[in-house]
């Protein structure tokens, strides 16, 4: 068991609140989808039977990705289809649409998947017309629906699982310039310790890494997303006169780690008010000497985020030396 890690990294944060950067326990990490959006042709002069809507969708695959660094054992989940009110279904229309149990996700190689599939029938037409009929614009600004994940022990209290929920879209085509989005795209980060010249970081799990990146203890190192030319998307959004206006995307990064501290938890973001680009990169900092008496592998996790529901994930790890 992983308890003894556990007990001194709480010990190390008694008397002040966990930094929410810092991932010690079960934890659900992000949730994406596959595609995240996807868009219908649609006349408003002869709108089409919803069956003929819903013959334009392909199946989305929606997958998490948990960490659990408090324990080894094996998680009970599962996924359902709906509408939610604060994270937790809350529609005439659900269904499941997978439950399971699988190993522990920290340590079992290869890396376990978490995914189901929302396919278009029935019960996929009957939440999107659930979402409709609370629409003020009436699906212009795209229809809306959610995937459920619940996750917890399988040897536990259910009670005590937690719940995250994946958000997508199907968006008409209008105007005829709207393109679906795609998930964003990452070409590497960079790791550089006090300055130096940055290297590579690698990416996977720490199980999975045999040289993780080393630092010493109670070091910056500042992390820096490099991204592909194609990341950042140029999209079409409606406007309430039919009309479009053009963008292009800002995306986002939010930093977790297993020990230590960030700099900037979420870094990236829109311009500023002069037209500045915002920082893309954080500095992390080690834990102190008297936390790690001995090299510590500590997982990492970045997630990327666009605007439109576009989410991607990396893993990667960084060895700490005493």
């Amino acid at each position: 068991m992983r308890r003894a890690a556990l007990v001194l990294a709480l010990c190390s944060a008694c008397g002040t609140f966990q930094d929410e950067a810092v991932v010690l326990d079960l934890r659900i990490i992000g949730m994406a989808a596959e595609p995240p959006e996807q868009v219908v042709t649609f006349d408003v002069n002869n709108p089409p039977e919803p069956i003929q809507l819903l013959e334009q969708l392909v199946p989305t695959k929606v997958c998490a990705l948990i960490a659990d660094g408090s324990f080894d054992r094996p998680l009970s989940y599962s996924f359902t289809l709906c509408l939610t009110d604060d994270g937790r279904c809350d529609s005439t229309a659900e269904q499941v649409l997978a439950s399971g149990t699988i190993d522990d996700p920290d340590i079992t190689v290869p890396e376990p998947q978490l995914c189901a599939t929302v396919n278009p029938d029935g019960n996929l037409l009957a939440v999107l017309l659930e979402s409709l009929e609370d629409d003020t614009l009436k699906g212009l600004g795209g229809v809306y629906y959610d995937v459920v994940l619940r996750v917890g022990s399988a040897d536990f209290d259910p009670s005590l699982d937690l719940y995250g929920d994946k958000t997508l879209r199907v968006m008409p085509k209008i105007p005829d310039t709207i393109t679906a989005n795609h998930n964003p795209t990452m070409d590497h980060f960079e790791a550089s310790i006090d300055g130096a010249p940055p290297v590579p970081l690698q990416l996977g799990r720490c199980i999975e890494q045999t040289a993780p990146f080393q630092m010493p203890v109670d070091t910056k190192v500042r992390l820096t997303p490099i991204e592909s030319p194609d990341a950042r998307e140029t999209y079409v959004a409606p406007t309430i006169d039919g009309m479009g206006r053009t963008f292009t995307e800002a995306l986002t990064y939010q930093w977790l780690v297993g020990a230590g501290a960030f700099t900037a938890n979420s870094t990236g973001g829109p311009r500023d008010i002069s037209g500045n680009p915002a920082p893309l990169f954080t500095d992390y900092k080690t834990p102190d000497p008297e936390d790690i008496p001995e090299p510590r592998d500590l997982p990492l996790w970045i997630i990327q985020r666009d605007e439109r529901l576009g989410v991607a994930w990396y893993e990667s790890c960084v060895r700490v030396m005493p």
